[in-house]
């Protein structure tokens, strides 16, 4: 029984490293058959459907062509689509001013809400409504900062 073991031990180990042997070997390599190269079509005559895969291939060496390819691409109306949910497309300068009847139901809540308001009288002896500067004892004083060594 030990010798059938040792015999089927070997034979594996044999098998194994004939099998290491062949994987290492170079695999024979066919020569590549040379296919020329078709010509690029001319940017100008591309459009959305046109193939731009071609410009993108790493034998393309001028990086200009395939910039302009790309641009040509890219300028299709398709690709400049705003998206509406973004957040930031309004044109946010441009005065959008309350429309009077919607003015009108908004005095009419306040009144049903909070009912009469008086109206508040101008005082000749508020400042701001006279135009007359405020005097400087009315001014707020600013403390002054207390030295590093200060503690009081």
């Amino acid at each position: 029984m030990a010798g059938d073991q040792e015999a089927f031990l070997s034979r594996w180990s044999r098998v194994k490293r004939e099998t290491l042997a062949e994987a290492a070997k170079p695999a024979p390599v066919a020569p590549a058959a040379e296919v020329p190269e078709a010509p690029l079509p001319p940017v100008d005559q591309l459009d959305f459907e046109s193939d731009f895969t071609v410009f993108m291939k790493s034998k393309v060496v001028e990086e200009g062509v395939k910039r302009a390819a790309l641009k040509k691409l890219f300028a299709d109306p398709r690709f400049n689509v705003q998206d509406g949910l973004d957040t930031y497309i309004d044109d946010y300068s441009i005065e959008d001013p309350i429309p009077p009847d919607l003015l009108e139901q908004l005095q009419h809540a306040k009144r049903t809400l909070f009912g009469p308001q008086p109206e508040k009288p101008e005082t000749a002896a508020d400042p701001e409504a006279s135009g007359q500067p405020q005097a400087q004892a009315d001014l707020p004083v600013a403390e002054e900062p207390k030295a590093h060594g200060d503690r009081g």
